[in-house]
């Protein structure tokens, strides 16, 4: 029994020494990045106060500047029934975070020359020829009158999201929801059946919300992004971006299928109930998905919303763009592809959609970012050419090519009331940095 007792004893002192020594090298690394230690502490209070109030169950974040590590932590549970806790490789459900990856592989091709930025994307998929744009809905029969739009939807369009095309299910207009609704038209967030081939194909014999470069509208522009990749590379979207963009920066956490071993990592989905408390998510998602859906093989692969992956992996993926391109150095896309995915597409005569709402002066680029510009930079504390996207499932992340910083914050609710964590987040990340 003494000897068992020492051994705990000592057990306990290796684990005591070796937090002991994370800790100091998290502490050094802070310190040598230009973060004050205790003010990064700011950080642990946002997040464990949500924890506290119930509006998430937990949380990982990951902080890195200059290519040094200088906080990863979790917090909470990553299930709450069984009282397993967070976990810093834990993998989420990233939603429209997905779009940036698939945005990239986008401009993988057009540096190949299977198209050019302006092209119309008749072009690839004859469908979408000739384009009309809703006039008249008629709730009583869902019949609608149409007219011809001024000109067709281009590659561009789709990036920048100024096609016309909105979203079913979330985020969108209640006529065009309808519209894409009785047509079975699925949002990507956890679709399985069908494929994209067959949802796009029937997406270009419906009306757009607005003539193609008239307004940004958030909408499936990215799932029909993923259609024309298979197209150009003849590929499937998940092979491609596999080959061409997981693989090479190492993203070995980032899927649309879940493999079996890995299945344990996924955090579980909850939602904010009527007494302010929060439930497993057990029901059906949007239009009628499984909440499980990362552990299936489904056939309908969502380039705008159907991944799911870690902190650690995105951060990888936002070091691409801090490095112009490179990834240990080893060059993936160029550095002038880069450039021009990080600039602001959206003129002063292109109008925000309302739905869903978006900051003053809003800016967006190819590459599947929100970006700050000298037009917007006064509502944040980020820097000018800063750029980032959240998802649906409140999951938060960008970064700042000034001070060098990679930020992401995940946790996972469905319609979470909450969804400003990831602004508090960001605050109490600016507010720590020291030079």
């Amino acid at each position: 029994m003494k000897q068992l007792l020492k051994f705990k004893r000592s057990s306990y002192s290796i684990a005591a020494i070796l937090l002991f020594l994370i800790g100091s090298i998290l502490h050094a690394q802070a310190q040598q990045a230009g973060f004050n230690k205790e003010r990064l502490l700011k950080i642990d209070e946002v997040i464990n106060r949500q924890i506290a109030a119930h509006h998430i169950p937990g949380a990982t974040a990951l902080i890195i500047r200059n290519g040094e590590v200088v906080y990863n932590k979790a917090f909470g549970y990553a299930d709450i029934g069984t009282k397993r806790k967070m976990k810093t490789d834990d993998i989420f459900r990233i939603a429209s975070q997905s779009k940036a990856i698939t945005s990239l592989a986008v401009m993988m091709l057009w540096e190949d020359g299977k198209f050019l930025l302006d092209d119309p994307i008749s072009n690839y998929i004859p469908a979408f020829k000739n384009p009309k744009v809703l006039v008249d809905y008629h709730a009583k029969d869902g019949s609608y009158t149409t007219k011809p739009a001024n000109r067709e939807i281009t590659v561009r369009d789709l990036l920048r999201h100024t096609s016309g095309i909105a979203y079913p299910a979330i985020f969108s207009d209640p006529t065009m929801w309808r519209i894409y609704e009785e047509a079975g038209i699925p949002s990507g967030i956890g679709t399985i059946k069908s494929t994209s081939k067959e949802k796009m194909e029937l997406l270009a014999t419906l009306p757009l919300q607005h003539h193609p470069g008239e307004r940004f509208t958030y909408g499936l522009n990215i799932d029909l992004l993923g259609y024309l990749i298979e197209i150009w590379s003849g590929q499937s979207l998940e092979a491609f971006l596999k080959q061409r963009v997981l693989e090479p920066l190492e993203m070995n956490d980032t899927y649309f299928h879940i493999p079996k071993e890995k299945q344990d990592r996924l955090v579980t989905l909850y939602e904010t109930a009527e007494n302010g408390n929060l439930l497993q998510v057990e029901h059906p998602l949007y239009e009628g998905v499984d909440p499980l859906f990362p552990k299936q093989n489904g056939s309908y692969l969502s380039g705008g919303a159907g991944l799911s992956a870690t902190t650690a992996d995105m951060a990888k993926f936002y070091s691409l763009y801090l490095n112009k391109g490179m990834y240990k150095n080893k060059r993936i896309i160029g550095s002038k592809t880069i450039a021009l995915m990080l600039t602001n597409q959206l003129n002063d005569d292109v109008k925000i959609s309302p739905l869903p709402p978006q900051p003053e002066n809003f800016q967006f680029s190819l590459g599947g970012f929100a970006v700050v510009t000298e037009k917007n930079h006064y509502l944040s504390p980020q820097s000018i050419g800063a750029f980032g996207w959240g998802g649906a499932f409140n999951t938060h992340g960008w970064a700042d090519p000034k001070e060098g910083i990679i930020a992401l914050l995940f946790t996972q609710e469905y319609l979470s009331p909450w969804f400003s964590i990831g602004e508090e987040f960001q605050v109490a990340v600016y507010q720590a940095i020291k030079n």
